[in-house]
């Protein structure tokens, strides 16, 4: 039987002469020689193993990819086929939204072709957006998971259907969460926008654009009711400023490409499947904990207003912009003549103070809340909103028809219902 020394050196004559006096040296130096071997036989398995699971994991993210491929395209041309006559073809992205799922449901509803965007960012607990989606897949609606700066995805989602409108609803929302991530309102509301608006105007035939911009925008304004002639310069917030940025980014692309776009300035939106970050859910959350509510007041302790306006009364004004957005006139992103540029208020017109907002909550929830009072802080909220919305009315009929008092009852019995107080929830019209 070969020893070591045989096995590790060639027994070829005059190659090499081994020491017997240093055989203990020579053993050490087999042994670890060997170790050696095996330390490299063991790292270059590790590596072919890492190589392969590379690849499996490429394969699988491929496989799995959120977006792409032939089944992917005939969900996305199913969910924008047109059920009725005149009907038109939509692109709702932040479908999965509180107010893009309103949206989305309403234009399924009337026999419109809807495919719906999101990314799902867990700004607020995904869980609920995932919870709209089911209820936008249940009506037929397919939610493509995707980001706006993903550029590529745009392009494939308008090289597989020939959208009519898209109804911008994306957005990186709330105004004192840019305290703490400032970047995410410029990746959403600046860089996203412009990427939508680049796939639009290269889109051919182009589409018409209804975007959400915000009353927010008003800012610094002292004057009442906010008009849409007054001024925006005077921001309070970051959102504000990038939702301002967005007004002037599409009359930019209007301007240069041709393309008919829509600005809505959204007032105090509320009601069921609502964002949880709004005061007047998270009020109801704690209410019913028994956990206090801080209430913000201005200066010389003038309680905060808001201009509430629910949620059927928005989507209203959102069909209405849509139904009257015109057409944009841009072929292969060059402009063929002027296209329609607008901007609306959408509110109730009627500013409801924020203590009466909880003396409200308390009557339908049947339980008092531990009210703590604040002074307002310098994080970007504004004392009060008001909306003009004769502009809106004149020109697609906008007329809000719901008050807070019936909102607040039907968001209360839908917050029972989807958080297990009740019986299982619906969504509430």
């Amino acid at each position: 039987m070969p020893s070591i020394d045989d096995e590790l050196f060639p027994s070829t004559p005059g190659k090499f002469k081994i020491d017997r006096s240093n055989r203990q040296l020579n053993r050490c130096f087999a042994s670890t020689s060997t170790m050696f071997l095996w330390a490299l036989f063991l790292i270059a398995l590790t590596a072919s193993y890492l190589s392969f699971q590379s690849f499996v994991d490429s394969g699988s993210r491929y496989l799995t990819a959120s977006w792409g491929g032939i089944q992917w395209e005939k969900q996305v041309r199913t969910s924008a086929q047109i059920h009725r006559s005149g009907g038109i073809s939509v692109l709702v992205t932040g479908a999965t939204g509180f107010v893009g799922s309103h949206v989305s449901l309403a234009l399924r509803k009337r026999g419109d072709g809807v495919v719906g965007l999101d990314n799902f960012n867990n700004y607020y607990d995904p869980s609920l957006k995932r919870a709209r989606r089911s209820l936008l897949s249940s009506r037929g609606i397919f939610v493509v998971e995707g980001d706006l700066n993903d550029g590529k995805l745009l392009a494939k989602l308008f090289d597989v259907v020939a959208f009519t409108h898209v109804m911008h609803l994306a957005a990186q929302a709330g105004v004192r969460y840019a305290l703490e991530n400032p970047q995410s309102y410029v990746h959403s509301n600046i860089a996203g926008l412009v990427n939508l608006l680049e796939t639009c105007k290269s889109a051919n035939p182009q589409p018409a654009i209804v975007w959400a911009s915000s009353s927010s925008v008003y800012g610094l304004n002292e004057k009442v009711p906010f008009s849409e002639s007054d001024r925006t310069d005077q921001p309070a917030s970051l959102y504000a400023a990038t939702k301002k940025a967005g007004e002037e980014i599409t009359h930019t692309y209007n301007h240069i490409y041709g393309l008919a776009i829509t600005g809505l300035r959204f007032f105090t939106v509320y009601g069921p499947w609502g964002r949880p970050d709004m005061a007047y859910f998270s009020f109801t959350r704690n209410i019913l904990q028994g956990k206090p509510i801080t209430i913000y007041r201005g200066k010389n302790r003038v309680d905060l207003a808001r201009d509430f306006t629910y949620i059927d009364d928005i989507v209203r004004g959102c069909l209405g912009s849509l139904d009257s957005s015109g057409k944009s006139t841009g072929s292969g992103g060059k402009k063929r003549g002027s296209a329609p540029y607008r901007i609306f208020n959408l509110g109730n017109t009627s500013p409801v103070t924020v203590p009466i907002l909880v003396d409200i909550l308390e009557k339908h929830l049947k339980v008092k809340a531990k009210r703590n009072f604040v002074e307002m802080p310098g994080n970007g909220d504004v004392p009060f909103t008001h909306a003009n919305i004769s502009s809106a009315r004149n020109e697609f009929g906008y007329k809000p028809t719901t008050d807070l008092e019936t909102g607040l009852r039907k968001f209360v019995r839908w917050y029972l219902s989807y958080y297990g107080y009740n019986t299982k929830a619906k969504l509430v019209h």
